[in-house]
């Protein structure tokens, strides 16, 4: 049975995603290159502020239960090619997900169901930004 400092622990993991995935779309956004990536570009801006919103949200979860939400970001990588941007986009989203469908589990095992409708909502956008990659990524 997962214990609640763990899915505090789990969620701050989470959090610190969310930070970095904010910067990392904003900082990308900004310095992409490339008639191709126009469209992306701007993508790229909604994702930033939607990932900003999961912060606030995943922030709020680990008050309530009694935690302190971190303000530190995750590493993340850089590059100077258009493409290898995107590429580094998309494993940070596959992270995401993988993280949300682990704390939807920890939240059902918690009995934290509406926590646990929130984190759903986050794993669905969190895959509809992973469905745009791809498709900024021809594939």
């Amino acid at each position: 049975m997962v214990k609640p400092d763990q899915f505090i622990k789990k969620l701050n993991k989470a959090l610190e995603w969310e930070y970095a995935a904010a910067i990392q779309y904003l900082q990308h956004a900004a310095v992409m290159k490339g008639a191709e990536y126009m469209a992306i570009i701007e993508e790229l801006l909604v994702h930033s502020n939607e990932e900003m919103a999961h912060a606030v949200k995943v922030s709020t979860m680990i008050d309530d239960l009694g935690g302190t939400p971190t303000v530190e970001p995750e590493k993340r990588e850089v590059s100077k090619n258009s493409k290898k941007m995107l590429e580094q986009d998309l494993a940070g989203e596959d992270i995401a997900i993988n993280l949300y469908k682990e704390l939807i589990v920890m939240a059902e095992e918690l009995g934290e169901y509406a926590k646990r409708q929130i984190l759903e909502g986050i794993l669905m956008q969190e895959e509809e930004h992973k469905r745009d990659l791809l498709l900024a990524l021809g594939r």
